[in-house]
């Protein structure tokens, strides 16, 4: 892509109104445009960074043997009224609405009782089981608070999953399972370092749940860290996990922390409320055990920003990164410039050519800021002497380079 054919420009200030610093990066960077608080258009390099964090999350739902799909957003009432999860005394964040035909509905900020609803049609017979979905959507959620960027938004997309199994032991397997696969996300993501399964406020039928929480300065859960043994515990749950675990509380360290993901095991609870059985072998209806899982692929965004970046910018991992390269071009090399942004895309390496007629030390801000993980800029200097300069966005270092070394380096 040539920064040329961008219909987006950087800023220089971010929104007055814009306190969060994933945003104010994403917003001056050209990622995302603020339509209203908690509410974001997520611009050509946003979706891009989507697309990749996405990407990542589908390869290890399908590695657990998982099917996607695409629910509806509009879901019924009368769905919902069986599990009394309407109720907004119950869940006090939905954005609900009427039709021409004057039916009630609501804008999906889950999909639990729909997944169950429609999987009627589907499951009923032992061997239909166990089985496991996942979508990736936008979800509506009524937030009081929308003041940490896209970290915490009115309208976000999430991938969520649900799977069902004919036992409370076979459910327990697979939540183990999604737990190391979450794992690996989050690794792979570039954040599983500071990423820890925190126990947190129950399913409706285990004790506890479990949060994957991020250490982030602008998160806004706070959670109790072993280091030593690996366990950590949502603020909420601390004392009666430490009793459970038996530690002590002196051992535990207190850090701010983002929620990026969370799964529930509901056991049988809502299949039951909702009517939803199955038959085993012997001909007898019996209950299904569901379990639920969350990513927030927007919030997951927002975080990386918030924790990778710097005075500068943004800093990308590669997985995720729009781009790998970000090409600069400084006086009259443009034909030179235009054979290697084609030679590097032939070779599979993403680029983004700053083809503008602008002075070099813009051209370099725009670099930083936008935080591809790669600078290459080529001179007529740099031309005369067969030479790349390479900079790499995380470490500021700079090498210069044969053609052969830089398409060894990033190839």
């Amino acid at each position: 892509m040539r920064i040329s054919q961008l219909f987006t420009k950087t800023l220089k200030q971010a929104p007055a109104d814009e306190v969060a610093k994933n945003a104010q990066l994403l917003i001056r960077a050209g990622y995302v445009y603020k339509e209203m608080a908690g509410v974001y258009a997520y611009l050509p390099l946003g979706i891009r960074v989507l697309e990749n964090i996405k990407k990542i999350v589908r390869e290890e739902m399908n590695a657990i043997g998982s099917n996607e799909l695409i629910m509806t957003s509009l879901q019924r009432k009368e769905v919902w009224e069986k599990t009394s999860r309407w109720n907004d005394d119950v869940v006090d964040v939905w954005f609900k609405t009427r039709l021409k035909d004057d039916t009630e509905v609501g804008l999906g900020w889950s999909h639990e009782e729909p997944i169950i609803e429609m999987l009627k049609n589907y499951v009923h017979s032992y061997k239909d089981l166990p089985i496991s979905l996942y979508q990736f959507q936008p979800k509506m959620r009524n937030e009081l608070r929308a003041k940490s960027g896209i970290m915490r938004g009115r309208e976000f997309v999430m991938k969520d999953m649900y799977s069902l199994h004919t036992s409370a032991e076979d459910l327990q397997t697979y939540y183990d399972q999604t737990i190391e696969a979450y794992k690996r996300v989050y690794n792979r993501l570039g954040i599983g370092a500071d990423t820890y399964v925190t126990f947190a406020s129950g399913g409706a039928f285990t004790r506890f749940s479990h949060e994957f929480q991020t250490i982030c300065d602008a998160g806004e859960d706070v959670i109790y860290l072993h280091r030593e043994k690996n366990i950590a515990i949502n603020e909420e749950v601390i004392d009666s996990a430490v009793e459970e675990l038996g530690i002590e509380r002196s051992e535990l360290e207190k850090v701010k922390t983002a929620e990026v993901g969370n799964i529930f095991n509901f056991g049988s609870q809502k299949t039951n409320d909702m009517g939803l059985f199955y038959t085993d072998n012997k001909d007898e209806r019996q209950s299904l055990y569901l379990g639920s899982y969350g990513i927030g692929v927007t919030r997951v965004m927002g975080v990386i920003a918030e924790k990778l970046s710097d005075d500068k910018g943004l800093v990308w991992p590669e997985a995720v990164a729009p781009y790998r390269v970000y090409l600069v071009s400084i006086g009259d090399v443009a034909e030179q410039a235009t054979e290697l942004y084609e030679s590097l895309q032939g070779a599979g390496v993403s680029v983004l050519y700053d083809d503008r007629d602008e002075r070099p030390g813009e051209k370099f801000a725009d670099a930083e800021l936008m935080g591809l993980p790669y600078r290459v800029t080529i001179s007529e200097r740099l031309v005369a002497n067969n030479q790349f300069e390479l900079t790499y966005r995380a470490s500021g270092e700079t090498e210069l380079l044969t053609r052969a070394e830089l398409l060894a380096k990033i190839g």
